[in-house]
């Protein structure tokens, strides 16, 4: 069970285990262009559920602007120390022109008769345009927490430090950004840049997980 679980050298564990929630950057240093279209690529690529993809990313370098995410943050310095800050917005609801889109992209790309596309998405529409929009918005947000995932997973493979924020005010940042007006919310911020050498406290330390007995549990 124990390499089961990754106790043997692996690559993808070593570097989760490098990364960490950064908590100082160092402004002085940027991170390469080709770094960051990487792990865009790589939030492009995560799965969502029916590949609906129902969020959009933003991707923040203007100083004012990330001035105005630190405020609207807390203070936390990683907003404006960091070279990039990338914002996941999700729909803030989902509608027959969005789904249509998914459709359409579909039968462009893969060839896939509309008949079946639409056989199936048909039953999609059915589902979600009736709930309410907050409960879609919830879901087109756990859609957005994957593709995080996989962007902190990609950052730790460029070995750029990535910081998942939560602790931010997502009226401010909805206004900072106009996202209203394109039908979409603030999820999750994720500032890219390279950890200090000195000032953050959590530099260095150990990591604090559960044993694997409490964390697993199989069932055969």
């Amino acid at each position: 069970m124990a390499k089961a679980h990754g106790k043997t050298p692996n690559m993808l564990i070593d570097k989760l285990n490098w990364r960490y929630a950064t908590k100082k950057m160092d402004p002085a240093k940027s991170v390469p262009q080709d770094k960051v279209e990487r792990i865009l690529e790589a939030i492009n690529l995560a799965p969502t559920s029916s590949g609906v993809q129902p969020f959009e990313v933003f991707v923040v370098t203007n100083p004012e602007v990330k001035a105005k995410l630190r405020e609207a943050s807390y203070g936390q310095a990683q907003l404006t120390d960091s070279s990039h800050v990338i914002v996941f917005a999700a729909w803030d609801n989902y509608t027959v022109e969005r789904i249509d889109a998914v459709i359409a992209r579909t039968h462009a790309e893969r060839g896939t008769p509309l008949e079946t596309l639409n056989a199936y998405y048909d039953g999609l529409k059915a589902m979600l345009l009736p709930r309410d929009a907050e409960v879609n918005f919830g879901h087109a947000a756990r859609q957005a927490y994957i593709a995080l995932g996989v962007a902190l997973t990609a950052a730790a493979f460029e070995e750029v430090d990535a910081t998942p924020m939560e602790g931010f005010d997502p009226a401010k940042v909805d206004e900072i950004l106009g996202l209203q007006a394109l039908g979409l919310r603030s999820v999750t911020l994720m500032p890219l840049g390279y950890r200090a050498a000195e000032g953050d406290w959590l530099l260095g330390a150990k990591k604090v997980r559960k044993p694997m007995s409490e964390l697993v549990t199989e069932i055969a």
